[in-house]
């Protein structure tokens, strides 16, 4: 059977729901499945694919999520490997995605088939101070703006891949 490696980091939980979401479409589409905080990964070569997701701050992935990717791009590379990104809110998402992340050096050091930029969630009151003084800042609007068709689709596009 298939086995797939989930990785995430995420702050306040929001973007490890769209690990879930992504891990269980995989599972219904018969792979077996492993999730793990991106910190927790000890290796990544025992898995035929791999998926990393992380939360975005001020444009940049997490530190574990992109600690996982430095300490195993050669194995990442050497696999079918897959990277989303959770961060823009609100109707229409800001900021717009071109702006949203940095992720093409990441993505090249990993050979990435794809990436995947999905809107987030805001509950300011999981927030801490600094937080909140940012998302006042920039008008960030509170709610839930995560699509969750797209991601199954895109999930489901991952375990097509794989199986053929």
């Amino acid at each position: 059977m298939t086995r797939v490696l989930v990785a995430v980091a995420s702050r306040h939980g929001a973007t490890r729901e769209i690990a879930e979401a992504v891990a269980r479409t995989l599972r219904d589409e018969g792979l077996d499945v492993h999730l793990a905080d991106a910190e927790d990964v000890q290796d990544v070569s025992g898995f035929d694919g791999v998926v990393v997701g992380s939360a975005v701050y001020v444009g940049r992935w997490l530190e574990p999520a992109r600690d996982l990717v430095d300490e195993h791009a050669d194995d990442l590379a050497g696999r079918p490997t897959w990277l989303f990104s959770s961060g823009p809110i609100g109707d229409p998402p800001k900021p717009v995605a071109e702006d949203a992340v940095q992720i093409a050096e990441i993505a090249e050091l990993v050979h990435a088939r794809d990436h995947r930029l999905f809107s987030g969630k805001l509950d300011r009151s999981t927030l801490g101070f600094g937080e909140r003084a940012v998302v006042l800042a920039f008008r960030a609007p509170d709610g839930d703006f995560r699509d969750w068709a797209e991601i199954a689709e895109w999930s489901r596009g991952i375990a097509a891949t794989l199986r053929a």
